[in-house]
């Protein structure tokens, strides 16, 4: 009996490493392989006691293009990159083509005390700067005692 455990326990050892070896492998941002379709563009959320930051890498695009929307909590970047691989015939092949395209959408939950009615959005250098205040009642302030 005590062999038997041992097997399970290997055997689940090796499904653990096994799982966090395929999370890891496909986490986003891991590698420019890991990138699919519903993880562009690579974005980072943080915030500040006045405002909620999302920087989106979007590098070769319009911005223009971009479609930013805000509604109920939930702050949407969508756009489409298009195929700029060398155009196909008899004398091009394509080894490898690694570089995301087509549409993409990104989905990102706000929290309650962003103020839709209070958002900029910026694109320097490839990278999409969304900043969303929070409203003014939310903020922290100092209270004084007479």
């Amino acid at each position: 009996m005590n062999g038997t455990l041992d097997l399970y326990g290997e055997l689940f050892g090796e499904l653990n490493r096994l799982q966090q070896s395929f999370e890891q492998a496909f986490r986003p941002g891991s590698s420019l392989r890991a990138l699919s379709r519903r993880s562009f563009p690579a974005i980072n959320v943080g915030s500040t006691a006045g405002a909620i930051e999302v920087l989106a890498l979007v590098p070769g695009l319009d911005p223009a293009e971009l479609q930013i929307t805000i509604d109920k909590g939930l702050l949407v970047i969508a756009g489409e990159r298009k195929d700029d691989a060398p155009a196909g015939g008899d004398n091009t092949a394509v080894y490898a083509q690694e570089r995301f395209k087509g549409s993409f959408r990104r989905v990102i939950s706000l929290p309650e005390d962003a103020d839709p009615a209070r958002i900029e959005a910026s694109c320097r250098d490839g990278v999409l700067r969304v900043t969303v205040a929070r409203r003014e009642a939310s903020r922290p302030r100092q209270i004084s005692v007479n």
